[in-house]
């Protein structure tokens, strides 16, 4: 039903990580994981938490494993799963490099709202920024655009920059609150330091509880 995807794009790597490691205790049954690998090696992964939580389901074994593996022999995708060899676009040949592209400028429309907590706003803003921008970049432009509406805050986490307060308006575990992002209503899978906008799209800060 999610087309191989597993919780989310972070969860991915420790999910099928635990799919290898506990498939002998529940019920035997044939498990497909073309559809999760589809996932992961259509999507480039920046963070190294990301990578780090997947290579041992690449490679089909685990960190534990380091010591005895030998990095001579071939190694295969999921190899207890019978799935295949690592797709070629997983992997970077040495010496090779790749040349960015020059992108076209696009438009992200971006909402901060808050009906949860002090006095409500919503403010709305449209910005501008190369084809190849993260979130964080268009936040930033949208700050310098209005920095009395739409000024942020982020601390630094193992999943990169995560978004604390955002118009004044701060996150608290104590009030069980936070920001969250959404595109076309539902959450996005990635944080504000790797997600990318397209062009036209609406990126909606909502402060929320959990």
């Amino acid at each position: 039903e999610s087309k191989g995807m597993i919780g989310n794009i972070y969860s991915m790597g420790l999910a099928l990580q635990a799919l290898e490691a506990s498939r002998d205790f529940y019920a035997p049954r044939d498990w497909d994981c073309a559809q999760a690998f589809a996932v992961v090696t259509n999507h480039t992964f920046e963070l190294p938490m990301a990578i780090a939580q997947l290579l041992p389901a690449l490679v089909g074994t685990s960190y534990l494993d380091a010591a005895t593996l030998n990095c001579d022999a071939p190694t295969d995708l999921c190899s207890s799963l019978q799935t295949h060899r690592i797709p070629r676009g997983m992997m970077i040949q040495p010496g090779a490099s790749h040349t960015p592209q020059e992108s076209q400028d696009i438009t992200v429309h971006y909402s901060i709202i808050n009906k949860l907590q002090g006095t409500p706003f919503h403010y709305n803003i449209s910005v501008t920024v190369p084809g190849d921008s993260t979130l964080l970049e268009v936040l930033e432009r949208a700050e310098k655009k209005d920095p009395e509406n739409f000024s942020f805050k982020t601390e630094q986490t193992f999943w990169g920059p995560m978004v604390v307060s955002i118009h004044g308006l701060a996150a608290s575990e104590n009030d069980r609150t936070y920001w969250q992002f959404r595109s076309s209503g539902k959450p996005l899978d990635e944080g504000v330091g790797s997600y990318r906008p397209k062009h036209s799209e609406h990126i909606q800060a909502i402060f929320s509880t959990y």
